[in-house]
């Protein structure tokens, strides 16, 4: 949405700018005297060096934002470290910290001393059993162990 507002205000400012050159003629093309469009001309060419830097300026800007590469392992949101891990077996839940970077591959549940190992498709006893998934699928890698 930036890189379509900055380009749009980029091509209003440079048409504003070089209005100078185009206006007149097309005063003159809907009837107007040619006189009075050329004093006009005069009045929009004190405006045209700024609104040039302007247009410049934005045509720069989206540029930018066009070009930007997105880190996709940029995060937007803190990263949960606590998550509440629940037996399958017999319902117990616990508060557990997650490793930060690593994946958990067996918890032992402390009501039943079950050995809990992650469901198929799962990286971690945390993404099958827990309230948050382990900070490293939190981060975005879908491959993490």
């Amino acid at each position: 949405m930036k890189i379509a507002r900055s380009l749009l205000g980029s091509v209003f400012a440079i048409l504003f700018a070089t209005s100078c050159c185009w206006l007149p003629w097309l005063a003159v093309l809907l009837g107007g005297s040619v006189i009075g469009t050329s004093a006009f001309a005069i009045k929009l060419e004190t405006f045209s060096v700024p609104l040039m830097a302007i247009g410049v300026g934005l045509l720069g800007y989206s540029g930018y934002l066009f070009w930007q590469k997105k880190n996709p392992k940029e995060h937007t949101h803190a990263i949960i470290f606590q998550s509440l891990i629940t037996c399958p077996k017999c319902s117990f839940s616990k508060n557990e910290t997650m490793p930060a970077n690593a994946c958990q591959f067996f918890y032992e549940c402390e009501n039943c001393k079950a050995v809990l190992k992650p469901l198929a498709g799962d990286c971690c006893v945390f993404c099958s059993y827990a309230t948050v998934m382990c900070p490293p699928m939190q981060m975005g890698n879908k491959n993490c162990c």
